[in-house]
């Protein structure tokens, strides 16, 4: 009996992936372990290997389309075997091979125009739509033609035509405007996630940022010793600024833990660990990994822990429970490298608190003694969630990390720096 082969489930939030790539074609025989196709997610990509020995007996998506986790994607058996009809293991209803085979037998008006329709859309308005989601339209008798596809480059899935016969009203393009005035692009599934989170985080807490600047030299001197260290191969591992200013924030953390919380409307959850959220810029989008229990590392591990998280969202092979929301209790997020001198960041929720941290500037300063010069000061920027923190604790935790980064936390701390933050309220 024919073997399917399922779309599996990458996280209990992932409802669809897309099918990025087929390795194999029809009829063409497959050893265990082979490489069958690749697909995306929101979040990351993926690879499907073949669970059997034989031959692939059907493909029942094309690149490009949205497919239902669980589903079946193909069939792998012995050359010339039939498949029946098959009802997919997420539990939609059968799917027969030999009905994807032939053309639709729908002769009504409708029909006759859908089948005059071109597959894939171009310059001359031809219209770009799956074959699962054509032989869906005209299954339904709907005239696809002016629907917006949601699919890759704008192809129309079934999802769209789901849209359009419960009544669902599209877009009206632009008529007259000219071709090369703008361009449309299609939103990726990572892109719809991140607009419906970052709505829905603005829309569902009552959200406002604190702005303060931290004294730079400590963290700055601690930068130049790791790279001269480097440089002199006294020292292997690199541990950069943004390493260091999430040590600070940990030890910040778990003096004021209110920050470390999620506000569950009736609720609040209070971590005793810290699972330090990190915002990863990629090219697929924004992605927030989660390091968990990072209180619990020393600077060097964390360096490690924070390199690998970001490596792993880039590459696309990121665990997906690592990159939910609720995955950290805290998230840091540094526009630093870009010169962003303030900005105010959105809150991942359910987390109570955000850090933004922004880049170095030189300022005037006392120095003591009557003297004046410039000091690089490092911007913090902290938006929290004003139904779970007040002002006070989120402004005295604001406070605690400038002291942790003016007197690092990090080795060589001499006596005259111990009494100085000794002074200022600090505990070493």
């Amino acid at each position: 009996m024919a073997i399917p082969v399922i779309m599996p489930r990458q996280g209990q939030s992932v409802e669809t992936c897309i099918i990025t790539k087929w390795f194999k074609r029809k009829d063409e025989t497959v050893r265990t372990g082979d490489l069958l196709f690749s697909y995306e997610t929101d979040k990351a990509a993926f690879d499907v290997e073949s669970p059997a020995d034989g031959t692939l007996l059907e493909i029942l998506f094309t690149e490009g389309a949205e497919v239902p986790v669980l589903a079946n994607v193909a069939f792998i058996g012995i050359q010339g075997e039939t498949i029946e009809s098959v009802t997919n293991s997420a539990g939609a209803a059968t799917i027969n091979t030999e009905e994807i085979r032939k053309p639709p037998e729908t002769k009504t008006e409708h029909s006759s125009v859908l089948k005059s329709e071109p597959d894939v859309e171009t310059l001359d308005g031809r219209i770009r739509i799956s074959p699962r989601a054509k032989r869906y339209a005209e299954k339904k008798n709907l005239n696809y033609k002016g629907i917006q596809g949601s699919g890759p480059n704008g192809r129309i899935v079934c999802g769209d035509i789901d849209k359009a016969l419960s009544g669902f009203s599209f877009p009206v393009k632009e008529a007259g405007a000219p071709q090369d005035e703008f361009t449309e692009l299609p939103l990726s599934n990572i892109r719809k996630l991140i607009a419906r989170t970052m709505h829905a985080s603005l829309q569902n807490s009552a959200q406002l940022t604190h702005h303060m600047s931290a004294d730079a030299r400590n963290i700055l001197s601690a930068r130049k010793r790791i790279k001269d260290k480097i440089q002199s191969s006294q020292e292997e591992q690199d541990i950069t600024l943004n390493d260091i200013i999430c040590f600070c924030v940990i030890k910040a953390i778990k003096k004021f833990p209110e920050i470390n919380t999620h506000f569950l409307d009736d609720r609040i959850k209070v971590f005793k660990k810290v699972h330090l959220g990190i915002a990863v810029d990629t090219q697929r989008g924004l992605m927030v990994p989660s390091v968990r229990n990072a209180d619990e590392m020393d600077l060097r591990k964390l360096s490690r822990e924070l390199k690998s998280a970001a490596d792993a969202c880039k590459k696309g092979n990121i665990n997906p429970e690592l990159i939910q929301s609720t995955a950290a209790s805290f998230t840091i997020s540094n526009l630093g490298n870009y010169g962003v001198e303030m900005f105010t960041p959105v809150i991942n929720l359910p987390q109570a608190a955000i850090l933004g941290v922004c880049t170095i500037i030189n300022r005037p300063a006392d120095l003591g003694n009557n003297t004046f010069g410039f000091v690089p000061y490092i911007g913090l920027s902290l938006t929290y969630d004003h139904r779970a923190i007040d002002g006070g604790p989120a402004t005295l935790f604001l406070r605690e990390l400038r002291i942790k980064l003016k007197f690092s936390v990090i080795k060589n701390k001499i006596a005259s720096t111990a009494a100085r933050y000794r002074n200022e309220g600090g505990c070493i």
